[in-house]
């Protein structure tokens, strides 16, 4: 018997993916193609595409396991190569049918190796999904917070209901394709490889003279304006993807419609700053609710809430109001609001104001403000 593992020069113990970039390496050296005439590396090809066959399957490569241990295998050469002693006798001829069949993954591997589609397994009337759409919708900023339902004008499609989607229906003048004598495949051979693909003049269909379908002028779907409901979670931002389904692009040939995907763009606020699942804002308090304290009255998304400013408060320092921010869109809670507050420096506006800020400096003067920042 042969062993495979010496085929493709891999050790036993030899994983999928040391599998795999042996036979990648070995493939494009030994393809028929690439060498036009050369019986020997046509056979070898053969033999290490076999191989791959039996060592990428976890079934397969354990009953070859248990046949190596139980009878002599032969050994890989050069000039006497005993695989192709071993297999010359054998017919020569290598058919990808049974390989690309999808019961061993060798027809995607196929073609990751060579760069293309090597063997066309569906026609081009095979069902596809359509298309998903994707919208923009413009949204208040306390509507992203609690969520609102609105409608939309979508344009949308239908599949054809004459043609079924694909856009061509039989004429009277239909007649079997002569290229692929109705088969809607067409059979290929170079040197010892055998192959088939999808018949391009009839695309499969295995006849000709279809017509284009009068209902849908050929494309497939029907056209027409709809009025949609959408239901928009409380927690959106801006950039959040809200997924409608069955209201994209129809699909072809009887394949299923793609979504409508909404991109959701929120409008700013005059006072709230959103960043993130969090609410920013700045709110003024004046010089004595700074220096002595205050509690004071703050406005929040979800109504008024009360903070503590203590003693010596500086301009620009932060206050977090825990669960006062935004819906968590993925999830239970909210976010927090960040409340900045901004000291605002009296104004002079009579000659009792100047005299009261006047004794007000005097009683801090005592304190150099300025010290250490001075050259």
């Amino acid at each position: 018997m042969i062993d495979y593992y010496v085929v493709l020069g891999v050790q036993r113990r030899a994983r999928l993916a040391g599998i795999k970039r042996a036979y990648r390496r070995l493939a494009r050296r030994f393809h028929p193609d690439l060498n036009p005439g050369d019986r020997r590396a046509q056979e070898r090809f053969k033999w290490i595409s076999e191989a791959y066959d039996v060592l990428s399957d976890s079934e397969k490569r354990k009953k070859h396991d248990r046949e190596l241990e139980h009878g002599p295998a032969l050994a890989g050469g050069a000039a006497d190569d005993p695989i192709w002693q071993a297999h010359a006798g054998k017919d020569p001829s290598f058919d990808f049918t049974d390989l690309t069949s999808g019961t061993s993954g060798f027809s995607s591997f196929f073609a990751e190796v060579f760069g293309g589609h090597a063997v066309e397994l569906h026609a081009d009337r095979t069902p596809r999904r359509g298309d998903d759409v994707t919208r923009t919708l413009s949204v208040g900023f306390f509507d992203s917070l609690s969520g609102v339902t609105t409608e939309m004008i979508i344009d949308a499609e239908t599949p054809c209901p004459r043609c079924g989607g694909a856009g061509r229906v039989p004429s009277r003048a239909r007649r079997s394709c002569p290229d692929c004598a109705g088969m809607g495949r067409v059979s290929h051979v170079s040197g010892l490889l055998h192959f088939a693909t999808t018949c391009r003049r009839c695309s499969g269909e295995g006849a000709l003279g279809d017509e284009g379908c009068g209902t849908c002028q050929g494309g497939g779907v029907l056209r027409r304006a709809e009025s949609i409901k959408v239901q928009v979670p409380a927690g959106v931002d801006s950039g959040s993807r809200v997924r409608v389904s069955g209201k994209g692009k129809a699909g072809r040939n009887g394949g299923p419609t793609g979504d409508l995907i909404i991109v959701t763009q929120v409008a700013p606020h005059a006072f709230f700053r959103r960043i993130g699942d969090n609410i920013h804002c700045v709110v003024p308090i004046t010089m004595p609710e700074a220096a002595l304290g205050a509690r004071i009255e703050v406005p929040t998304v979800s109504g008024r809430s009360k903070i503590k400013i203590p003693p010596g408060t500086a301009s620009g320092q932060k206050f977090r109001l825990r669960g006062k921010g935004a819906p968590l869109l993925r999830g239970s809670g909210r976010g927090d609001q960040y409340v900045e507050v901004q000291i605002v420096t009296p104004r002079a506006t009579d000659e009792k104001s100047r005299h009261l800020l006047k004794e007000l400096g005097a009683l801090v003067s005592g304190e150099d403000l300025r010290r250490g920042i001075l050259i």
